[in-house]
């Protein structure tokens, strides 16, 4: 009678373990770099921060405007808002005024 003689080998011990592992790589990689990981709260916060930025600038910028069409408003025109105005809507000056020409980028709206 003949008998088979196996070799206990050791690999099959190891297929458990690599495959949690692998589980355990695939989900911690994503848990870092996938799109609701840690590194992407980082960038979302860093990008909230530089937006409120942006909005504060814009508040201001909103207040300063405000302010300018509350000086246009019925009954309460200023006569220097009017001739700024009527100077800029018509492209004329005084012979006594000095003017200085601006690049349309830099220049911004008086307060």
């Amino acid at each position: 009678m003949w008998t088979r003689q196996h070799k206990q080998r050791n690999t099959g011990r190891l297929i458990v373990p690599a495959i949690c592992a692998a589980f355990l790589a695939y989900f911690g990689y994503h848990a870092y770099h996938g799109e609701f990981g840690i590194y992407s709260k980082h960038r979302v916060e860093a990008r909230v921060a530089e937006l409120q930025q942006d909005l504060a600038t814009v508040r201001k910028e909103r207040l300063q405007l405000e302010h300018r069409v509350r000086l246009l408003h019925d009954g309460t025109i200023e006569k220097d808002m009017l001739d700024e105005q009527a100077r800029r809507a018509l492209n004329v000056s005084n012979p006594d005024e000095i003017i200085i020409m601006l690049d349309r980028q830099d220049w911004r709206p008086a307060r």
